[in-house]
């Protein structure tokens, strides 16, 4: 069967489990089958398993299409790897536990483990840094007062003060590219809007001599050293000034919020940047198409982890988001 290109086609294609394994091996073992303990190519196919096992005498000599990746050591088909793969990859407004679960007939708390294993595939990052023309905004995140219970909203406002001290506090960068090229964005948490937090982010992740672009914060006003600073004055409803503007950043925040308000409606802090990968990975691979963004999210899933425990931080799992 072709590649698929639309869910009805993913479907079909992998509710065949053998295709499915097929499809989990070869992104596994592009280069075929070796043993991930001692490297040897000759291992022995088990095929009523669907296990390789090695031929040299060590422990784990028999090992599956998952080991190494984020189903390791999962009892799920992959079949339902897949389908949170391509719902996530593909759902603009991100997909809840709750709704995959009733989707896929499996329980809430594996929903959430098995999409939080794929939001850890989308992690956007790497070693290059930004240039060019580079827009910096900050956001807070985090529930509205008036949702609170009388008590918990005077009981946080009492240990934490202030509602913005509630909230957990983001930092967008979004690099501007020309009109046949896609602009591209990275988020990260900072601890504070103040100097000695905002600046070595902005310095770990925008190349010295390029052209930023902020609002009137006082914390941006040390970026004159090292880059080409332009602001507008929001305070003043000045939000554009020719090509002096921070709209981008912001039509990306606006994209986060609503998927975080209206999809997973509460995030505890401790999970937020993986929430705030999996918007950002779509937003940049936003003109691929539905197969397109699957098949490079899959090929992501080698080489990471993450364990319930992980996940957890051995914190209650009905805190699940």
């Amino acid at each position: 069967m072709k590649e698929p290109k639309t869910l009805m086609e993913a479907i079909e294609h992998f509710s065949n489990d053998a295709v499915a394994f097929e499809e989990a091996k070869a992104l596994r073992f592009p280069n075929g089958a070796h043993c991930p303990t001692c490297g040897r190519t000759d291992v022995r196919f088990i095929a009523t398993r669907r296990l390789w096992e090695c031929k040299e005498d060590h422990p784990k000599k028999q090992f599956s299409a998952k080991l190494g990746t984020i189903m390791e050591d999962s009892p799920l088909p992959f079949k339902i790897w897949f389908a949170a793969l391509w719902s996530i990859a593909n759902d603009k407004n991100g997909i809840s536990s709750y709704e995959f679960a009733r989707m896929t007939g499996i329980t809430q708390k594996s929903a959430w483990h098995v999409l939080h294993c794929c939001r850890l595939a989308m992690k956007v990052g790497g070693i290059d840094m930004m240039d060019g023309t580079v827009e910096i905004d900050e956001s807070y995140v985090g529930g509205k007062q008036k949702n609170m219970h009388k008590a918990k909203r005077e009981r946080k406002a009492k240990l934490e003060g202030s509602h913005f001290a509630q909230k957990t506090m983001v930092m967008g960068m979004l690099k501007r590219t020309s009109a046949d090229a896609l602009s591209t964005v990275r988020v990260r948490l900072i601890q504070s809007a103040a100097v000695g937090h905002v600046l070595p982010v902005i310095r770990e992740n925008v190349k010295p001599g390029s052209e930023v672009m902020t609002d009137q914060w006082g914390a941006y006003t040390g970026l004159r050293r090292d880059y080409t600073h332009e602001s507008v004055n929001h305070a003043a409803e000045e939000y554009v000034r020719g090509r002096v503007h921070t709209n981008g950043i912001e039509n990306f925040w606006s994209l986060v919020k609503r998927t975080l308000a209206g999809t997973y409606v509460s995030v505890e802090p401790f999970h937020l940047s993986r929430y705030l990968d999996e918007q950002a990975w779509r937003f940049n691979e936003r003109k691929l198409n539905d197969g397109q963004r699957f098949r490079k999210l899959a090929s992501a899933i080698v080489g990471i982890r993450l364990t319930w425990k992980e996940l957890t931080g051995y914190a209650d799992a009905g805190e699940a988001a």
